[in-house]
């Protein structure tokens, strides 16, 4: 108002209550962090990944993870992505279970229409996430970085057949076997209940990997 005063405009408080911006008193839109909770066990992510071979050829992996259980649902190596590829791996991923509600991705030009058009066809709804906010899609980066530390950045890869071989190795272990901090302790697909009684029998230690890991049980 005194604003306008000193442009010789007299205004009415009233007028300009009647005009101001009111606070909204509704109930705050539900956060991003608050939508993966209570959706989580609808929600997969998808994200690629770059390796490069012993011949200084680049392979690209691309994987779809289950937000409630950490599971890694499909892994596929290519050499060659593409929009059509991927999304007939996301199709290949809905064939023994049920397709998500949402699929979290980025904004990379690899999903493109075909990708798009497979996926809507399933009616699964795509979340793009922000432009340069990789913590939108934090559990598939957090695969990402895992994957890296715990197996690649220990392996030379010398080919295509190689890289999907040693990705589903891998997999196989961080799905059945692998402790999850956020899943208590617990593997996303655990083969096995925890033992309850006194520990009993001999304890054996299976390589996994080549012993870059290993998985442990008690003898029967």
């Amino acid at each position: 108002m005194a604003e306008l005063l000193k442009l010789g405009y007299v205004v009415s408080p009233r007028t300009v209550r009647r005009y101001m911006r009111r606070p909204w008193s509704g109930k705050p839109s539900p956060q991003w962090k608050e939508f993966l909770a209570r959706h989580a066990k609808d929600v997969w992510a998808c994200d690629f990944l770059a390796v490069r071979t012993l011949t200084f050829q680049t392979l690209y992996v691309f994987f779809l993870i289950h937000h409630a259980t950490r599971e890694i649902v499909h892994i596929r190596v290519t050499r060659n992505p593409a929009a059509a590829w991927t999304g007939q791996h996301v199709v290949n991923a809905c064939f023994e279970r049920e397709p998500p509600k949402y699929l979290i991705r980025d904004r990379d030009g690899i999903y493109g229409h075909e990708f798009r058009r497979k996926v809507s066809a399933l009616g699964i709804r795509e979340i793009r996430t922000p432009v340069r906010a990789p913590k939108a899609n934090a559990i598939a980066e957090r695969f990402v970085g895992t994957l890296r530390r715990e197996c690649l950045d220990h392996v030379f890869i010398f080919n295509e057949r190689h890289l999907q071989g040693v990705v589903d190795e891998f997999v196989g272990y961080y799905n059945r076997q692998r402790p999850h901090r956020s899943l208590g302790q617990r593997p996303p697909c655990p083969v096995a209940p925890l033992p309850t009684g006194p520990p009993r029998g001999r304890v054996i230690a299976e390589p996994v990997l080549g012993g870059l890991h290993h998985v442990y049980r008690r003898a029967a």
